[in-house]
């Protein structure tokens, strides 16, 4: 699974750090090298980190909630996020599925600009113009797009 950009400097120098030879290591131990235990890094590593940051409250599963809700406003498909997030059921996905407010906008804006195309060259309107009849109608679909302009300006 690709990773962003944005890790990928950082997580392969963490690899090259492990055994490189062994493509089966952990690549998260405790200090001694061996399988992390739940209480040890809750108290260890992810207290510690959260308070450093200012985050106290966030939970170790609230990364998978938030990555997977980011992945899903950046445009995934529910199969990508079926995909990414190892699951054979679109249920289970949409349980980690939250709505923005940012996304609503961006969907919005694409149905008001789909729908600003349309009044302007609406097969209706193309097929009036072919039959002489598009001067009695004219007036009420040209003011159409204004009104659309005007909705989405408020």
């Amino acid at each position: 699974m690709p990773f962003s950009d944005i890790i990928n400097a950082e997580l392969a120098d963490h690899l090259e750090r492990l055994n490189p030879d062994n493509d089966q290591a952990l690549v998260f131990t405790s200090p001694m090298g061996t399988p992390l235990r739940h209480s040890s890094f809750y108290r260890r590593a992810w207290l510690p980190a959260v308070a450093k940051v200012g985050l106290p409250g966030i939970h170790f599963h609230d990364l998978r909630h938030a990555g997977n809700t980011l992945t899903a406003d950046a445009g995934a498909s529910l199969r990508e996020l079926m995909d990414r997030m190892g699951h054979s059921s679109t249920c289970a996905v949409l349980i980690y599925q939250h709505p923005s407010g940012e996304r609503q906008r961006k969907l919005a804006d694409a149905v008001g600009e789909a729908a600003l195309k349309t009044a302007t060259s609406s097969g209706t309107h193309v097929a009036r113009e072919a039959s002489g009849q598009s001067e009695r109608r004219e007036g009420s679909a040209s003011r159409l797009p204004a009104r659309l302009k005007a909705i989405a300006n408020n």
